[in-house]
């Protein structure tokens, strides 16, 4: 088998295939953060198969969490796959499905309540009616471009990611914020959440503003990130319908699997559904 180097134009060349394959932008972030990490540590060398699985073990030996781990491996595979040498693929680390989430990362109704509360009254009524949005709609942090004046207008929204269009319905009191707070910003047309200078809000600055305000709400951080906001929106969506594959839908996933992950119970409701079953006289 001929020797393979990973070169930046390789790089280049791949992020310009995921572009192509209209991945979320964060998506590509990731993934070329993950492969120039692994760039860095092979230091020039010749990627082989015993030089990934040496790469796994380090990720291993600095503790990183299996799910992070894999992550940063699919990152690598996608690339191999690209430049057409599957025969370098790693093996993810296998790990047992979880059953609930931990406690420290699961963003509560109470947490969400005193973000908003505490964003409104600090005057960030962006943020707030940003994160009211998330939550309200399920929508992904990068699909925020989507909710438009016309779409607030419409009540709905249309949502063009990874080759598929889906319609996402704008609840009727979130439209009625929305417009208001466009119209009181001047936005007739076009994205309604923006930059002062009119620029779209980055994936970044909203993670920035949200972290910032953890401190003053009261909430830890480590829950508070766009992402857990579509979780708590998934959660309530179910507890409500019971329909795994309607929220699937709404969520915009091509696997029911993957909509699982999103509807994990916390450590502490798990506790209480095995005391529950009464097997301990």
């Amino acid at each position: 088998m001929n020797k393979c180097k990973l070169t930046e134009t390789a790089i280049a060349a791949y992020a310009r295939e995921l572009q192509a394959d209209e991945r979320a932008r964060g998506t590509i972030e990731k993934y070329l953060r993950d492969i120039r990490a692994f760039a860095e540590w092979l230091a020039n060398r010749d990627i082989t198969q015993d030089a990934v699985n040496e790469w796994k073990e380090s990720l291993q030996a600095k503790d990183y969490a299996p799910s992070t781990i894999n992550s940063m491996l699919a990152a690598l595979n996608g690339l191999f796959r690209f430049l057409g040498r599957e025969d370098l693929r790693a093996k993810f680390l296998k790990v047992q499905r979880r059953l609930f989430r931990d406690a420290d990362r699961e963003l509560t109704r109470d947490d969400y309540d005193a973000l908003i509360a505490n964003a409104q009254v600090r005057g960030q009524d962006r943020l707030a009616l940003l994160m009211e949005t998330i939550c309200a709609t399920g929508i992904r942090v990068s699909e925020v471009q989507y909710i438009t004046v016309a779409a607030a207008q419409r009540g709905r929204a249309e949502v063009s990611l990874k080759g598929k269009i889906r319609t996402i319905m704008l609840p009727a009191k979130l439209c009625r914020k929305l417009l208001k707070y466009a119209r009181k910003q001047k936005t007739v047309s076009g994205e309604i959440f923006l930059t002062r200078n009119g620029n779209p809000l980055s994936r970044r600055q909203i993670w920035a503003e949200m972290k910032a305000l953890c401190k003053h709400a009261g909430v830890e951080p480590g829950k508070v990130f766009p992402h857990n906001l579509r979780h708590l929106f998934a959660t309530a969506f179910y507890r409500a319908c019971k329909d795994i594959a309607r929220l699937a839908d709404v969520l915009g996933h091509s696997s029911i699997e993957t909509t699982r992950i999103y509807l994990l119970t916390s450590g502490a409701e798990h506790q209480k559904q095995l005391d529950r079953l009464g097997f301990v006289s």
